[in-house]
């Protein structure tokens, strides 16, 4: 190998191991989680279990979610409004809702339409839905 080459190399190793340095230090995306834990038939109708995380560097003291129900064919089922009350910064929660008169085997899928509350001291109103993450543990797909 002559000295350019080993010089190119050189270089080469050394820009691959500042990035590498700077990946492992990137620091994970600020935002919410919602993870749809579980799903399941209750009393009244159909019971779903949900996951909540905050990554945001403000706690909230009120967050809310519209929620959208597919059915099996595709076509909405229901909308409704769940309040996950408050989840403090860096934190994670486990939040519960029974849905009357629905049946847990007829949803296909959720979709997290809007954030109507997005509350928190210095919180922008649209933090809730920015960079949110969603995911599913169930057979039931959740979309952000």
């Amino acid at each position: 190998m002559n000295y350019f080459s080993r010089f190119a190399f050189a270089a080469f190793a050394a820009l691959f191991a500042a990035g590498a340095a700077g990946a492992q230090n990137a620091a994970p995306p600020a935002g919410l989680s919602i993870e749809l834990n579980e799903i399941a038939p209750s009393e009244k109708g159909c019971k779903l279990t949900f996951v909540a995380g905050n990554a945001l560097t403000r706690s909230l003291s009120k967050v809310s979610f519209e929620f959208v129900l597919f059915d099996k064919k595709g076509l909405v089922e229901r909308m409704a409004v769940l309040d996950f009350r408050d989840l403090p910064a860096g934190k994670t929660k486990v939040r519960q809702f029974d849905l009357a008169g629905t049946k847990c085997d007829a949803v296909q899928s959720l979709l997290i339409n809007d954030a109507p509350a997005c509350i928190g001291e210095g919180v922008d109103k649209g933090a809730c839905m920015t960079g949110l993450k969603t995911g599913s543990k169930s057979d039931v797909e959740l979309k952000g």
